[in-house]
């Protein structure tokens, strides 16, 4: 093999890891060019917060894909949590830790059950979520009643900025971030999520506890999901049960946009980091740029097809 051969290979491989953040920062300096308020200090503050719960439920969801799951439940168990959060708190007068905590649990709680439909009941992971996100979503209204609950003041400055240009959102992005990296790259459990993804049976083969480790991947899942459905409740300033719909599916976007591989094995928690980054950035300078809110998702929905071909390609070029 020829040396420029093996200089072009390691650069496509290159690329392949870093086209994303290439992507990125090609993005920001377009709308730096075509829009002048874009790179200010308001602006990029008011992009972090908006990528804040895509991003939280997408480190979630990298767990998941990771093994070749998919959870299509994250926006509904976030909206339920936040319910859960304000009833327990609001109407029933418990200490915000506490309610807090319950609502931590019931994420986690929706995330096990997804895990054993999917691990003890053989259900394929589109259908049992697509289940739990019917189940979870019901439950909101029916804890709700249909209307929204009223957070905590204690709650609600979750949603506030420390001095001037701290949001705390942006704050719980970084923290879920760290957790997701440290999880994956440093622990048995996320060392057992790429075996599984890559391979379930020789991971089985090799010792690895597969069903257990799936019920860990979709807890986190449902984990992540409870806190971002506090952080986005915390910005609104109140629960509401048909909050975060659709965002499930930013979520897998932004994990897919990151260099993870829908058929498992790969994904890294910066790859998902910068993946939300890239749709919060898209959306806010086609708002800057007066685009039509209809054509936003038309662009959204050629940017994840773009993804996923690229993800395609990549598997295609490793075979």
């Amino acid at each position: 093999m020829t040396t420029g051969t093996l200089r072009l290979r390691k650069g496509s491989a290159v690329l392949s890891e870093n086209g994303s953040l290439l992507g990125l920062v090609v993005l920001v300096v377009a709308l730096t060019l075509l829009s002048g308020d874009f790179l200010t200090v308001t602006n990029l503050l008011n992009v972090g917060v908006q990528a804040a719960v895509t991003a939280i439920l997408a480190f979630g969801q990298t767990f998941v894909i990771i093994t070749s799951g998919i959870d299509l439940s994250v926006g509904a168990v976030a909206a339920l949590s936040a319910v859960v959060l304000a009833w327990t708190a609001t109407s029933h007068g418990m200490p915000w830790p506490l309610a807090t905590g319950f609502a931590l649990i019931v994420g986690i709680a929706c995330g096990l059950v997804n895990g054993a439909l999917i691990t003890y009941g053989k259900l394929p992971p589109f259908i049992a979520t697509l289940a739990m996100q019917g189940v979870a979503r019901g439950l909101g209204l029916v804890i709700s009643q249909g209307s929204p609950i009223a957070l905590p003041d204690s709650v609600s400055h979750l949603g506030d900025t420390i001095g001037s240009y701290l949001p705390v959102p942006v704050i719980v992005m970084i923290v879920m971030g760290v957790i997701t990296a440290v999880a994956l790259n440093r622990t048995y459990s996320g060392r057992a999520m790429y075996a599984i993804g890559g391979n379930e049976e020789a991971a089985r083969l090799s010792g690895i506890k597969v069903t257990r480790q799936k019920l860990v991947t979709y807890a986190l899942a449902g984990g992540f999901a409870a806190v971002a459905g506090i952080v986005l409740a915390s910005r609104l300033a109140s629960a509401q049960p048909q909050a975060a719909a659709g965002y499930e599916l930013d979520a897998i976007a932004a994990v897919v946009i990151g260099g993870a591989s829908l058929s498992g094995g790969k994904g890294k928690a910066l790859g998902t980091f910068v993946g939300a980054l890239i749709l919060a950035v898209l959306r806010n300078g086609l708002n800057l740029l007066s685009v039509s809110a209809f054509w936003q998702q038309v662009v959204i929905g050629v940017v994840i097809a773009l993804a996923v071909l690229l993800d395609t390609l990549r598997r295609r070029q490793a075979r």
